[in-house]
């Protein structure tokens, strides 16, 4: 069997496990004989005493016990013929934002007390050797982290599953500052391996690049062959996912890029030892880092290469499974579901296509059937220039066979459109899979969406959208193609490992079952009242913000108030998103205070995190602004310390899970109809944040079920957006009507919050004001009165308190395990099995 791999043979001498199943209560988990496993990995896997043992190698031989009871699971769901499931779902995401492991394992085997327990017993604290583990640098932001949480989800009501992805070496980027410019520096989370994860060298495919095509004539049929100019081999890393309680076990597997040859020996012996390495440099270099730059053409080259690198893997290695378990590649659909996570593997519809016409020996139209009935595709972007697009030279010499079967695609689409309904050039322009405009590019989305029997948006708001805008005319010629799945999140890590606090009150409030069925928390809501209730959960928030505001200390040097309000944002810094509106505010207030210092001032922290792409100028440099209007804010005295900025660097799962327990107010700020769902709009609400946000993605559901005394909405409608830019927006004219925000701008442009180099700021608010995108200025008046709502809500803490908790009750429904059913259901005709 080569899907999983039981654990390395050299770890000997370990003691038998307990005979109960994972996921046992606490008070059936043997605490003893888990600190003896424990101590036997330290010795034998680890090869450290406990006298000499550091926190990184505690961290290691508890995720190593840890991770055999996961195994002794993952096994039996694997090996067993008997069990093996009638379809299974294959997720391909360029991202898994998996975040740390090992609090995930225990809390959802039930086991975070036992070993709390059984290393204290060996003078080790559980919550240090948490920090020594790396997050795992798979992914940036919300498409990662909604795989990670939909891995979680399967694994936890019983959808077999595989995710797909890279096994990135260094991932994104770890962000530094410095003097408040974002530094872009390697991630070196695999330096010391992964506790979490088996090398298969013996599951590697073969991923050809280049080359030519060439007709062959078999029996009088003619039959197309890819010879590829380079091979690059697909080495399989798998990691255990498991589910709540332990009683499933799916598994993640990542592809590492690999040569066929470590080096050139002659090279080599030549005294060349650079370029003896430089081919397999450059190949390995598929699976290095995560999103590389495409501003170049090697950029863009290697981002295609990553795209079918992972993608052809996946497909090779998934048929592979299907034919050694039912042996007919005509019945693909009926055993395997395979979901596109965006358009970065959507090049896996040309070469499932491939596969089946070339190597199988498939007609067209039953490949074809057969591939669409087997893909789905999830669209997480209205942007036209979000959606990916390659030029045809790149792929026609990239990938010679896949673009003569696009054009294939392509042609009978058309010819198909216009059988159907009276086409006219427009209409087939917006549908063809080969963009015309701006130079011959292939467009994913389209191609992904012709590709598959079902496409989703990811909120109720963004499947309208996108039904009217980006998909419009494909809509028209499949109308039952596109459906809805809102997004979900994996509410035990964002609330009972995140929020271990908050949780046991709850617990306490309205018993353990919330655990197990999210709805359970709406009967908190009768409770949200409750003045011992609000006190309780009050101290919790509290304890919470006093632990962040360590982190800003011990980070940034800023000295923070915990009895203050928590004002956070925190995501991809993006100009839709608009940090933009966020810092103008900010700087309003600044303003304000120091104008009429005698007013009584509500405490106010602003924090943001995130990371801006390496090549978006434009979101470098509104990090910079960020850290500019921190550096004087936090530093003049006379605004007393009533307002402080941070904004804390490296923004990934671990920092978030400090953050998200100690905000008050949830920042959702997106430009409507630009932001897809968001998932940490979901986490916050959950967390008894308060939302500040346009009615844009998830944020109109969290509005219908929190209510709107318990959220707060402004700014321009999706629609009111789309007529505004019709008709064209005057920044100037917006600006000349606020004197707040004139003040704003001019404060900036004139370099008050960058003396050392006052026309720092001329042009990016110069172009504000000539093409505001984002309607930045056509809204800050709306935020601007939406954050006096906030103040006068948060003077008076039981209405504060009761909204906060009224928050937690109603947002359980944004549960991934909501989101995974429905999707198993609605798309991908498979029974999930929660036993």
């Amino acid at each position: 069997m080569d899907d999983v791999v039981s654990p390395a043979t050299n770890e000997i001498a370990r003691p038998k496990r307990d005979a109960a199943p994972a996921g046992a209560p606490e008070g059936g988990v043997d605490v003893a004989k888990l600190r003896k496993e424990i101590l036997a990995e330290l010795t034998y896997s680890v090869g450290r005493s406990p006298e000499t043992a550091s926190p990184r190698d505690w961290f290691v031989a508890t995720a190593y016990a840890v991770r055999d009871r996961i195994v002794d699971r993952w096994v039996v769901d694997h090996a067993s013929k008997d069990k093996r499931p009638e379809k299974r779902v294959y997720y391909l995401s360029l991202e898994f934002l998996i975040g740390r492991l090992l609090f995930d394992a225990l809390n959802n085997l039930n086991l975070t007390e036992a070993a709390r327990e059984a290393l204290a017993g060996l003078g080790v604290d559980l919550d240090v050797i948490r920090t020594a583990e790396p997050d795992a640098a798979l992914g940036n932001g919300g498409l990662g982290r909604l795989a990670a949480c939909f891995m979680d989800s399967m694994a936890s009501i019983g959808v077999p599953a595989f995710g797909y992805g890279i096994r990135y070496d260094h991932g994104l980027f770890r962000q530094g500052m410095r003097d408040g410019w974002q530094q872009e520096y390697p991630e070196d989370w695999l330096s010391f391996g992964n506790p979490w994860e088996f090398a298969h060298p013996e599951i590697d495919y073969p991923i050809g690049f280049g080359g030519y095509v060439e007709q062959v004539y078999e029996q009088g049929a003619v039959r197309h062959v890819w010879r590829p100019g380079e091979v690059v081999e697909a080495v399989a890393f798998d990691i255990p996912v498991v589910g709540w309680r332990g009683r499933h076990v799916n598994t993640l597997r990542l592809w590492s890029a690999r040569a066929a040859d470590p080096l050139k020996l002659d090279a080599f012996n030549r005294g060349d030892y650079i370029g003896a390495l430089a081919d397999r440099v450059r190949v390995e270099s598929i699976s290095k880092v995560l999103y590389p730059s495409d501003e170049t053409p090697n950029g863009q080259e290697l981002r295609l290469r990553q795209e079918f690198f992972f993608a052809s893997a996946s497909l090779q290695d998934l048929i592979r499974r299907h034919l050694e378990e039912h042996g007919d590649l005509r019945s693909l659909p009926d055993h395997v579901a395979i979901q596109l996570n965006d358009t970065h593997p959507a090049i896996a519809v040309p070469e499932l296509m491939r596969i089946l016409l070339d190597l199988h020996g498939f007609e067209w139209a039953d490949a074809w059937k057969i591939t669409v009935a087997t893909f789905s595709y999830t669209n997480h972007t209205l942007l036209p220039e979000a959606l990916e697009s390659w030029p045809v030279p790149l792929i026609d010499r990239l990938l010679p066979r896949h673009m003569q079967i696009i054009y294939l695609i392509n042609a009978l689409e058309l010819e198909a459109a216009k059988k159907k309904r009276a086409a006219d050039d427009a209409m087939l322009a917006s549908i063809s899979l080969i963009d015309e405009n701006s130079g011959r590019r292939v467009r994913m989305g389209q191609l992904a969406f012709v590709g598959s029997h079902k496409i989703n948006g990811v909120s109720a708001l963004h499947t309208e959208l996108m039904k009217q805008t980006v998909f419009r005319d494909l809509h028209a010629l499949h109308p039952t193609r596109i459906v809805n799945k809102t997004n979900g999140i994996t509410f035990r890590r964002w609330l009972s490992q995140a929020n271990p606090g908050l949780t046991s009150i709850l617990i306490d409030a309205i018993g353990p079952g919330l655990l197990d069925d999210p709805n359970e928390l709406m009967k908190l809501l009768p409770m949200a009242g409750d003045s011992a209730l609000q006190e309780k959960i009050s101290e919790s928030k509290r304890a919470n913000k006093v632990a962040l505001a360590k982190i800003i200390s011990d980070r940034l040097d800023v000295h923070v108030d915990p009895d203050a309000l928590f004002d956070v944002q925190i995501k991809r810094i993006h100009e839709y998103k608009r940090q933009l509106l966020n810092i103008l505010e900010t700087v309003a207030i600044y303003n304000a205070m120091r104008a009429q210092p005698m007013r009584a001032w509500m405490p106010r922290v602003k924090i943001f995190a995130g990371k801006a792409a390496a090549s978006y100028h434009q979101a470098k440099l509104t990090i910079k602004l960020a850290n500019d209007v921190a550096r004087v804010v936090n530093q003049d005295p006379t605004v007393r310390g009533l307002l402080k900025v941070a904004f804390l660097p490296n923004y990934n799962v671990s920092l978030a899970e400090a953050i998200i327990p100690a905000a008050d107010l949830s920042e959702q700020i997106s430009t409507a109809g630009m932001e897809a769902s968001g998932t940490g709009n979901m986490k916050l609400a959950l967390n008894g944040a308060l939302t500040i946000g346009t009615l844009d993605g998830a944020n109109v559901e969290i509005k219908e079920r929190v209510g709107d005394d318990n959220i707060f909405i402004f700014g321009l409608t999706a629609q009111e957006v789309e007529a505004r830019k019709r008709r064209g927006h005057d920044a100037r004219a917006a600006v000349e009507n606020s004197a707040v925000l004139r003040e704003v701008l001019d404060a900036i442009r004139n370099g008050v919050f960058s003396p050392g180099d006052p026309a720092r700021y001329r042009g990016f608010i110069d172009g504000l004001l000539d093409h505001d995108t984002f309607l930045v200025t056509a809204d800050f008046d709306a935020y601007f009165a939406a954050q006096r709502k906030v103040y006068k809500l948060w003077r008076d803490r039981d209405a504060w308190m009761r909204s906060s908790i009224a928050n937690t009750a109603q947002v359980g429904w944004f549960s991934s395990d909501r989101t995974i059913g429905e999707y198993a259901e609605d798309i991908w005709n498979v029974r999930p099995s929660l036993g």
